[in-house]
């Protein structure tokens, strides 16, 4: 469904010379620097698929999900979406997709969502059968027939954001671009937004690309992940088998030490306590001990912490998956000077 071959786009900024004659200067002669916000990125994207792309912010994410759009040209490189070039803005392409950006409304501000909903019928000739097929679906879904006469500056950001993504499907596309679709939400309205993608990518077989800073949208609904950093691809495959490149090597170890009786003192753990087998060791203001452990050496701490003092609880983790990212990222920086 989407065939990227070392897509690359570069910006080019005016550098202007502080101070008025630095002003003058620039009037005749100016200076550029360039930044190659997505670099030689390939990859492909099955009929279907539900995959997450990740990166930190600048990583050029969005910047690939506008050139998959037809929004802005890449330098070089191609990109085939369905059989289509984006860059030619073709109308039969437009029909295709959709874009939702998180930061971004397409509803108009001061109307109810259903007008807006109308407009977007008559915008994409959508059959009068059709259009209240999908709406009643894509309503029942979210759950929000009762907003749908409210006006759009009244609702609430999560409610909001379940009225951009039925205006995104409305047309049913083939393939979805979702650009940080739970930003700012309350944890039920992103749970929510998670519950109704996942659904309907089962249902319609819609192709998902899916940029998050939240891992929780990336765990739940991807199976896949492409990760860029610094507009170049550093990975891409399962996510399983990221999250065991770094949660099969080590474990998180966090105990609480118990308070002896009579005393309330915690001797046997005293703020600088360590363990032998552990690579590294944090003490919280709480008292609480998080242990960063190589996975062979689990059964060693957990002995050596129940013998060194009175524990009121001991857990044992996997590292986070924000964590295995954020080392990616680290190597990739390493990597590239």
């Amino acid at each position: 469904m989407i065939e990227v071959q070392n897509l690359t786009r570069v910006f080019r900024t005016y550098r202007k010379v502080p101070g008025f004659w630095g002003g003058v200067r620039g009037l005749f002669k100016r200076e550029f620097d360039e930044t190659a916000a997505a670099k030689d990125v390939s990859f492909s994207v099955a009929e279907g698929e539900f995959v997450g792309f990740l990166g930190p912010n600048g990583a050029g994410k969005t910047t690939t999900l506008k050139m998959l759009s037809g929004l802005i040209y890449p330098t070089s490189g191609t990109a085939r979406v369905a059989g289509f070039d984006p860059s030619k803005r073709e109308n039969a392409y437009r029909r295709l997709f959709a874009l939702v950006l998180g930061q971004k409304n397409q509803l108009w501000w001061d109307l109810p969502a259903i007008e807006s909903f109308q407009l977007l019928r008559a915008i994409y000739a959508i059959p009068p059968e059709q259009f209240k097929a999908t709406l009643d679906e894509l309503v029942a879904l979210l759950d929000v027939s009762k907003k749908l006469n409210v006006m759009v500056r009244e609702l609430s950001l999560g409610e909001r954001m379940k009225m951009e993504l039925i205006a995104a499907l409305l047309h049913r596309p083939r393939v979805l671009f979702l650009d940080e679709p739970t930003i700012g939400l309350d944890v039920v309205s992103q749970r929510a937004v998670r519950r109704f993608l996942r659904d309907y990518n089962r249902r319609h077989r819609v192709t998902i690309l899916l940029t998050s800073h939240y891992m929780a949208d990336i765990k739940e609904l991807c199976d896949r992940v492409i990760v860029i950093h610094r507009g170049r691809k550093i990975y891409d495959g399962a996510l399983s088998r990221l999250e065991s490149s770094g949660g099969a090597k080590q474990k998180i170890v966090t105990f609480v030490p118990a308070a002896e009786e009579g005393t309330g003192t915690l001797e046997a753990f005293p703020p600088t306590w360590t363990s032998r087998h552990a690579e590294s060791t944090e003490r919280s203001d709480d008292g609480k001990f998080t242990l960063r452990v190589p996975s062979d050496k689990i059964v060693a701490v957990s002995q050596e912490v129940l013998n060194t003092g009175p524990v009121a609880d001991i857990t044992i983790e996997d590292v986070p998956l924000e964590d295995v990212i954020a080392e990616l990222f680290t190597g990739a920086s390493v990597e590239n000077g």
